[in-house]
Parts: structure tokens; sequence; C-alpha cells
């Protein structure tokens, strides 16, 4: 469910008109819901009830400060892969002690600054990770709680650009070579092995993947603590997923994936750590944009957009599909049309749906590209000195810009030319 409904024929985010926000705002631009936010982020937590559990939001979905503060003032933990959302993830109040850094290319740097600011625990993915965190830590005179990603050799059934789970991938250590490596961190000064980490995969809509890989992540915690090793914290990852086309299935829901991590380690006296990013944010944000111009080509009609790939990239990076809507409902018993729905960027990537039926739409009509509140904004550019567009946070008849748009002064004022040139 998400708070993105018509009223009288307009598409609003919760109590304000779309059309609202464009005419201040202008185009194309992101919006978010507190309220879908808020509403996600509690079905985790209802999930877990019973266990000693912490939820970190995975914020590479979406980072902007207001987003996370949003969460972090419900005591939602972070799930940072870069320095850079360790900063923006204190910058938003979360302290360091819910805040895990997962990732498989930590810098000695990036280290350091977690473990100055304070840190749940580093998710190690490789011993030479491991080595060189324990060095960081014996000279800083600290010690860095960790977890050791497991790679379960388990596929996903997703796309092959988001599945981290298989033994090709590039995460993890394989499971058969855990007991040597857990063995090779407990000797290592400046450490304390706190617990398992596994990820699979992101998008996932069925539960059996997460069950393969649980059952083995309870299997290895009672032969590692049989080993001697104190594993007192799961960290189970995330991934699950929501539906970008409506009509199709849907995923299982959060209650759902409770039920599964309580039937697969609940008997284990553990605290268990999710992070879940996309089924947060996803469906609270969607991308407005306006239609430039109709145009006829040879057996199609192109409708050519004032968004772009640079905006939204997941549908050329990923062939990933986005329900696109009108803002403004047709009237009833128009008929549809196929379209292709494409950006201005001088590429044929560029483009986000091909012969998708919509009612009539023409200059100036506005779409919204629906569950676009996760890895949209933040995987965004410049491309083509297109300015980044706006991030819009709405609270019941409220709205504020929580990320303005650029002058092309500003974006081209960034550049130095030497005095050389």
């Amino acid at each position: 469910m998400d708070h993105f409904l018509y009223r009288d024929g307009i598409l609003h985010a919760e109590d304000i008109p779309l059309p609202q926000i464009a005419a201040a705002v202008g185009t194309p631009f992101y919006v978010y819901s507190t309220a879908t936010l808020k509403r996600h982020y509690r079905l985790f937590k209802d999930a877990l009830s019973g266990m000693d559990n912490m939820v970190c939001y995975a914020m590479k979905a979406n980072s902007n400060q207001a987003v996370l503060k949003t969460l972090a003032d419900l005591g939602a933990g972070m799930d940072v892969v870069s320095g850079g959302e360790y900063a923006r993830a204190k910058a938003a109040g979360v302290p360091g002690e819910r805040i895990v850094f997962s990732g498989v290319g930590k810098t000695r740097e990036e280290m350091r600054l977690a473990l100055e600011g304070g840190i749940r625990q580093f998710n190690i993915e490789s011993e030479p990770e491991m080595v060189v965190l324990s060095d960081v830590a014996n000279s800083m005179g600290v010690t860095a709680p960790v977890t050791i990603r497991i790679n379960p050799d388990v596929d996903a059934r997703t796309h092959e650009k988001i599945a981290t789970g298989k033994s090709e991938n590039k995460f993890g250590i394989p499971i058969a070579r855990a007991k040597e490596v857990y063995a090779m961190a407990a000797s290592l000064p400046g450490l304390d092995v706190v617990g398992i980490d596994v990820h699979i995969g992101s998008q996932l809509v069925e539960l059996e993947p997460f069950e393969q890989a649980y059952l083995k992540v309870a299997e290895l915690t009672k032969l590692l603590r049989a080993e001697g090793h104190n594993i007192r914290r799961l960290d189970l990852g995330g991934g699950l997923g929501i539906p970008y086309a409506r009509s199709n299935e849907a995923p299982p829901l959060p209650t759902d994936y409770g039920a599964l991590i309580q039937k697969c380690v609940g008997h284990l006296d553990v605290e268990v750590e999710i992070e879940p990013g996309r089924l947060i944010a996803g469906n609270a944000g969607l991308l407005v944009a306006s239609v430039i111009y109709l145009k006829e080509g040879e057996g199609r009609n192109f409708l050519i957009l004032d968004a772009a790939m640079n905006d939204l990239i997941r549908p050329s990076m990923y062939a990933a599909y986005h329900d696109i809507v009108p803002v403004v409902e047709a009237t009833p018993g128009v008929e549809q049309q196929p379209y292709d729905i494409v950006g201005p960027v001088c590429e044929s990537g560029d483009t986000f749906a091909k012969g998708r039926d919509l009612t009539p739409l023409g200059p100036n009509d506005l779409v919204a590209f629906r569950s676009a509140g996760a890895y949209g904004a933040v995987m965004a550019s410049e491309y083509n000195t297109r300015p980044l567009i706006p991030e819009v946070l709405v609270k019941d008849d409220q709205f504020a810009v929580i990320r303005a748009r650029p002058t092309f002064d500003e974006m081209i004022n960034r550049d130095i030319v030497p005095e050389w040139v």
C-alpha cells in the first residue's frame, strides 16, 4: 500500500494534488510520502516482534537526509556501504551504535571514520579486509565489532545484476570456508566477532531462497558456537521485493518474511538484524514528469518526456518496469493507445517503456512513475548537463523541497579551468 491515490480524478501525494507541487517546483521531480515510509518501516518492526531485533534501513535505496531522519526518529538503524553514507547517517542524527557498515571495498579511511564516530558492526567481506580492519583498529587502540559475510551459494532468482548470494558473485566468503575464516578472525587483535552476515540479493519475490540461506546460517551458527565463537547476532540482509507491475502477483509480505525468520533462526537465542531498503522506500516515491512532445513515428507514437535516463536509470540499466500513469485521470470510456515513452537524452537507451498503453496524452500533461522511491534519485547523474531534479517530501497537506534543482551556473561553476588552458 502507498499514499498516492486519485481524488476527484487527480493523483495526490497524501493530501496534496501533484499538479500543485509541479507548479511550485517544476518538472521533473521526485516526491516521497512520509506516511508510506513510516508504514513500511513499522511493517518490518511488527513482523519481528517477539525477537531481539534491529531494522537497519539500507541507505543505498534512498539516502536523502529527510528520509533518513524520518526513519531514524522511529528507531531505525542504518546499513551503509561507504564513508559518505556513514557521514550522511550521522548528519541525520543516527548514533553510531545503530549503523552497520557493509560493502566489499572498505578503505582504511572509511574504517577509521566509523571507528572514530562509533559503529554497531562491520560486515566483513574478505580475509584481506579483515586483516586491514584489525590493523586500523589496533593502531587506534579500539576494538571493532564484526560479522563475517557468508556466501551461501543460493540462487535468489532475481536479476543477475542484483543477485549477490551465488558462488560466482563478488560478495562474501564461501560458506565451506567459514570455519577457518572465523578462526582467523578470532586470532586477530582489535576484532570482536559478534555474528554472521548474509545477503543474497535484491528484489526477491519468493521466500524459498531466503529459507535456503537462513537454514544454512542456522547450521553454521551451531557449528561456530561449538568451535567456541560467541555468535550472538545474525545479520540476515534485505532484498524483499516490491510489486513494480501492479498486475503481477505481489511478492511476500513482511509478515510472511518475519514468520520465516522466526522459523529458521528463532530458536538460536540471537539478535536479528535485517536491512530492507527497496520495500521501505520504493513505493513511497513517485517520479513526476511532463510531456514535451507527442511524436508520430513509423508505426508507433513516441511520448517524449522532460525526464530522462539520467533521472531514472533503472529501465535502461536493468530493463526495469515502472507503472506509468497520467496524473489527471481520463474521462471514463476514453480508449487507451500504445506509446513508446522516452526522454530527451540523445541515446536510444533513453527509453522508459515500449508499447505502453495509456490514455491519450499531449504536451504539458503530467505523468507519474510509480515505485520510484528506491534507486531513483540516488542513481541519478548530470549526464548531458541536465540538473539533478528536485526531491520533495510530503506529510499530510504539507510539502517541502528536500533537495533543490541546481542552476546551470551552479553546475558549470564546479568545473575548475587551469590557468594554462
